[in-house]
């Protein structure tokens, strides 16, 4: 068995070092909301009307899915495609690729409470939708378009030219090129993306607030208010008298980032298999 040199043994010990520092913090942290939340799910909380004696996190609920599924389906398409363009179609180097980028760049950094507070003021008051799931879905979807856009972008970037170039050999198109060789290909990193993404709107409080509101109430249609899981945690933690009602929304909240990132990583491997 060959020896391993004193420097890469180092490495190789700060590498398990780093990865069983990781995974104490994860399982520490699940752990953590599954502790203080499980005991304290009961199926008044899951009744489809809050009330000050429940405090339901149905409608909550319901509201996270209504907003994570319209603001996808606003933000995948035009990040993807704009990606595919920006690969695909624009000559590679050109000022107009590097201004998009700067500029998805820029946006991906901005805090969120300022795309809240653009939510509002645009959507809300100049638009006039008001605070409702129109206004934050689209708010929220601006905010993962960045995300969306670099993470497809370098996903098609990772497929080699040589699939490209055989697929033009063999007389396909441009069009037919990327519909059915490189889009196939890419779709594992464009999942991703879109996990990434759906986790952050989940996760997301402030720019909620600011446009959806945080009325505790199941929403009628689409201009009308409601409440994200993660804005029912901060109002229960924020009044200081409903903890274990808190961490029982935790503990859901989990459980259904869990599930959504499971059915997106069952379809990437479907589609990579067939």
């Amino acid at each position: 068995m060959k020896r391993r040199k004193p420097r890469d043994l180092v490495l190789f010990l700060l590498t398990w070092v780093c990865v069983g520092v990781t995974a104490l913090v994860l399982l520490t942290v699940v752990g953590y909301i599954l502790f203080n939340g499980v005991p304290y799910i009961r199926p008044s909380l899951f009744a489809w009307e809050y009330t000050a004696q429940n405090k339901s996190l149905m409608p909550a609920l319901v509201g996270t899915l209504m907003i994570v599924g319209l603001a996808l389906a606003l933000a995948v398409p035009l990040g993807v495609f704009s990606a595919i363009y920006l690969v695909e179609y624009a000559r590679r180097g050109s000022r107009f690729v590097k201004v998009v980028r700067l500029t998805t760049e820029t946006l991906a950094g901005i805090p969120s409470i300022v795309y809240g507070l653009f939510g509002f003021i645009f959507f809300g008051v100049f638009l006039g939708w008001g605070l409702s799931l129109m206004s934050g879905s689209f708010t929220v979807s601006i905010m993962i378009l960045p995300l969306i856009m670099r993470t497809t972008e370098e996903s098609l970037k990772s497929v080699p030219d040589t699939y490209r170039e055989g697929s033009f050999g063999l007389g396909a198109g441009r069009l037919r090129t990327v519909a059915r060789i490189v889009l196939p290909a890419a779709i594992p990193g464009i999942l991703a993306g879109i996990i990434l993404a759906t986790g952050r709107i989940v996760g997301e409080t402030a720019a909620i607030i600011f446009t959806l509101g945080n009325v505790a109430r199941m929403p009628n249609h689409l201009f009308d208010t409601g409440r994200t899981l993660s804005a029912h945690m901060y109002a229960l933690a924020n009044e200081g008298t409903h903890a274990g009602e808190a961490h029982a929304t935790a503990a859901v909240l989990l459980l259904v980032v869990i599930i959504l990132n499971a059915v997106s990583s069952k379809i990437a491997r479907i589609i990579k298999a067939n």
